[in-house]
């Protein structure tokens, strides 16, 4: 039988020092070099084995702070319905309220942003014309659980109330309402999705190994006379969410 990889024996160790609790849920552990001290072994074999722990969901790792044990946490249920964008609601506060956990979203709005050829095409625009980006984080009891970047065409919402998607009296009311606001109705939304993994930043973001499997998806909005009002890239980690469609029956 082959020996197996290092990284495999440090991670078994760090493991039952975690199941004896000689780390508990939200300690910070001790240095790379320290452990690998500790061990007899590089710091590079260390990485390794709390790269595969931070990908099981024992250990989580703190861009600019270290590696923790990860405090429990349960797959949240993301569904994805049209019949949910409710006047002034949020799915996924009601989402996270069904289950008992607090919901909420930091955001980050960039306007005037010249259009990536991608984000033009589903647009229906031209590449380098100008667009509102808002980024997402959503997270459930503080916590991040999926990513969202938005892109609405600046010629739509360009000197109204609702340019900002967080900010205006509309803020937070989300892309159906807020076109609404503008006389425009939203009459459907496409979605694509796709399984990746995680670019280093969005698992820095979510507190997931880098390349953990992730679920990509390309959703967007269209107005009842076909155009395009706004899309979305939505990176929803399998390790933290299972995604739940909802599909309407015509009767």
């Amino acid at each position: 039988m082959p020996e197996q990889p290092p990284y495999l024996g440090i991670a078994d160790v760090l493991r039952r020092r975690v199941a004896e609790r000689e780390w508990t849920s939200g300690d910070r552990l001790p240095s790379r070099a320290q452990i690998a001290q500790e061990c007899g072994v590089g710091e590079n074999v260390v990485r390794r084995a709390q790269e595969l722990l931070i990908s099981q969901g024992v250990l989580e790792g703190r861009a600019g702070s270290g590696t923790y044990v990860a405090e429990p946490r349960k797959r949240v249920r993301v569904v994805r319905s049209a019949a949910r964008e409710q006047p002034q609601s949020s799915p996924f506060r009601a989402d996270m309220k069904a289950v008992g956990r607090q919901g909420d979203w930091e955001s980050r709005t960039d306007a005037k942003v010249p259009a990536p050829a991608e984000v033009a095409t589903r647009l229906g625009t031209t590449e380098g014309d100008l667009c509102v980006r808002t980024a997402y984080e959503f997270l459930a009891d503080g916590k991040p659980v999926h990513l969202s970047t938005s892109w609405e065409p600046y010629e739509v919402t360009g000197g109204t109330l609702v340019v900002l998607p967080e900010g205006g009296p509309h803020a937070g009311a989300g892309v159906v309402n807020r076109m609404a606001a503008l006389g425009i109705n939203v009459s459907h939304a496409v979605e694509q999705p796709e399984p990746q993994q995680a670019t280093a930043e969005e698992a820095s973001l979510l507190g997931i190994q880098k390349a953990a499997l992730v679920t990509h998806i390309r959703r967007t909005y269209y107005s009842d006379e076909g155009q395009p009002v706004e899309t979305a890239d939505i990176v929803v980690p399998t390790a933290l969410c299972e995604i739940v469609y909802e599909v309407p029956i015509s009767r």
